[in-house]
């Protein structure tokens, strides 16, 4: 069935379409097994082509964009995965108002505000990943999140319909929205920023940019924060007045530097991880009868 599934996938995408792609490639751990079938269109049309033949051969479908927060287990993907990349990466500034495909990375986001004098997005700077995935995710840092400055979002539907999402639609919570769990391809948002100075956005971006890199670890693969902070809590400090600062699971081990951080030393696997993420998650829980919840999304199988 895969075979004759796979011949018709390339005439309708020829070029387009990866077999058995290693999605390690496509996160930030640089951990994940094969998707069975992976595409990254270059834009709507090859996009409604790929949704319809999943559709149509009944094949599951997931949808990534920069894999910064995604741990992918070492079995892969099966069915479809469609990557939301540099055929959705148009950005167009009008005034305060900043429409981003999903696929723009939110380095170019930050840097193209800046230049135009739009304030509010400084925050966004040094977190790894794309548009469409802040938005799903709500990502944010130093207290503000994507959903802060987003008024809408175009989105397509399983049968290739276009919808556009409002704000209040958007149900934006603390590393949440009402698209996780919703059958829909984000593939632009619109966000509405302040006038500033440039020079006042750049001096705001690089007190949090040096900020991060003292906080944060660096020269090792991750996917940022593996842990929500519960209300009022930070999950880091919990993490590491439990003891599990620097625990170790195979190559995978808890950031010496930052204990919400699982970095990858060289040869993790996702098994590695997800039992780092079981230890860490009972040592806490020991301490201090706190339940951690994952930031990060687990797809895949074993």
């Amino acid at each position: 069935m895969l075979g004759s599934a796979a011949a018709r996938l390339e005439r309708l995408l020829p070029g387009r379409v990866r077999f058995g792609e290693p999605m390690k490639l496509h996160t930030t751990w640089r951990i994940g097994g094969p998707a069975d079938f992976f595409v990254e269109p270059r834009g709507t049309d090859e996009l409604v082509r790929a949704l319809a033949f999943a559709r149509e051969e009944n094949l599951p479908v997931t949808v990534i964009g920069g894999g910064s927060n995604l741990l992918v287990k070492d079995g892969g993907i099966r069915g479809l995965v469609i990557k939301i990349g540099e055929g959705f990466a148009r950005l167009e500034i009008e005034g305060d108002l900043v429409r981003a495909g999903a696929g723009v990375r939110l380095a170019r986001l930050t840097g193209a505000a800046q230049e135009a004098g739009v304030g509010g997005f400084e925050f966004l700077a040094g977190i790894p990943g794309t548009v469409g995935g802040a938005v799903v995710m709500n990502a944010g840092a130093f207290g503000k999140a994507a959903g802060d400055l987003c008024e809408k979002v175009l989105a397509i539907d399983a049968g290739g319909r276009m919808q556009t999402l409002s704000r209040p639609e958007l149900g934006f919570g603390y590393r949440t929205s009402s698209l996780q769990g919703k059958n829909l391809v984000v593939i632009e948002a619109a966000f509405r920023g302040t006038p500033r100075e440039p020079a006042a956005i750049r001096t705001e971006t690089d007190l949090l940019l040096k900020r991060r890199r003292a906080t944060q670890p660096g020269g090792f693969p991750s996917a940022g924060s593996v842990f929500k902070n519960p209300p009022g809590e930070s999950a880091g400090r919990l993490i590491e007045q439990a003891g599990a600062k620097g625990m170790r699971c195979g190559g995978a081990a808890v950031s010496p530097v930052h204990a919400n951080f699982i970095v990858n030393l060289g040869e993790a696997t996702a098994r590695d991880v997800l039992s780092l993420i079981f230890k860490v998650k009972a040592a806490v829980k020991e301490k201090f009868a706190v339940e951690l919840e994952l930031e990060v999304q687990v797809l895949g199988e074993d």
